[in-house]
């Protein structure tokens, strides 16, 4: 593959408390403000609390999820009175970040998340983008210490939803376990850490240097599961069954457990073997997901440099 420039990634927006409760990114971005981290190098950095009205009820969200709200839909939708909280906020962020798509959208946006799965340290794209696969390999690379890994939602632009895909260049970090309302002193220090090192690979990437290409594994879901339910009422009657719990990324394979019902009975998988991703995550309760089911795919990325004037 032939390398290929980009033009400097002078702009970053670290953002946090897109779900209010979710507490490393809260924390790390009122940080930032507080130290008042506005530039490091090349780099200009603006640290936002996405969502202030959830932060301050540490809640997910108030009326409806912040990070649904970025699609071109919502974003160019009129404002009336009954329009949620969060869609007038998507709004107000993607004129100062933004807009979505344009030359005027800063270079690069990070959002920060928790999730209550053991997800270990994991970068969401929207897309294939050559500069955050670099950035996921580059993180690989300096933080040994806690798995890393990635997932690929192959969003088009347009229906991107999240917060992150206002930006050019963009991506989430999403850290667990970690209970809602709580910060970790560890998952605080490896998003931090995480941070702090793709700031310096933009330092390194604007001064010229060349990254070579090669090749990442990401995950993309399949498919999602629900937990059994009860047909009259809806209930669910089982649980995540214990060899699943906490086994995000370790692969699924036919009749292996996967709940526990409330009367002691197991139920087994009988799918294709893929990788469970955030299992018995505590907000997809509402949207009816037990756990997302991913393959893995290999992808390859040519080397990156600078455009030069």
């Amino acid at each position: 593959m032939e390398q290929v420039s980009f033009p400097p990634l002078s702009s970053v927006v670290i953002c946090g408390g897109t779900h209010g409760n979710e507490m490393t990114g809260v924390y790390l971005v009122r940080e930032m403000q507080k130290q008042k981290v506005d530039k490091v190098g090349s780099v200009s950095i603006n640290a936002v609390m996405s969502n202030p009205r959830a932060v301050e009820a540490c809640t997910r969200y108030t009326e409806t999820d912040l990070n649904r709200c970025f699609t071109d839909a919502l974003l160019s939708s009129p404002i009336t009175d009954s329009t949620p909280y969060e869609v007038r906020r998507a709004q107000e962020l993607n004129a100062q970040l933004g807009p979505k798509g344009s030359n005027k959208a800063v270079d690069m946006l990070i959002d920060l998340h928790n999730t209550t799965s053991n997800m270990g340290l994991c970068l969401i794209f929207d897309s294939i983008d050559y500069v955050t696969l670099h950035i996921f390999k580059y993180l690989q690379s300096k933080i040994p210490s806690v798995p890393v890994r990635s997932l690929l939602l192959e969003k088009p632009p347009s229906e991107a939803y999240s917060l992150d895909s206002v930006g050019k260049h963009s991506f989430s970090i999403e850290v667990g376990p970690q209970p809602n309302g709580v910060v970790r002193a560890d998952i605080f220090n490896i998003v931090k850490e995480a941070v702090d090192h793709t700031i310096g690979f933009l330092q390194e990437f604007n001064r010229g240097g060349t990254f070579e290409g090669g090749e990442v594994e990401a995950f993309t879901v399949v498919k999602s599961v629900d937990y059994p339910r009860d047909p009259m009422t809806g209930e669910i009657t089982a649980a995540i069954h214990p060899q699943l719990q906490d086994n995000d990324f370790k692969l699924l394979k036919r009749g292996d457990p996967m709940f526990l019902s409330f009367t002691g009975e197991t139920v087994k998988y009988e799918g294709e073997e893929l990788y469970p991703l955030f299992v018995n995550e505590c907000a997809y309760y509402e949207k009816k997901i037990a756990f997302h089911l991913a393959q893995k795919l290999t992808h390859k990325f040519p080397s990156i440099r600078v455009k030069k004037d």
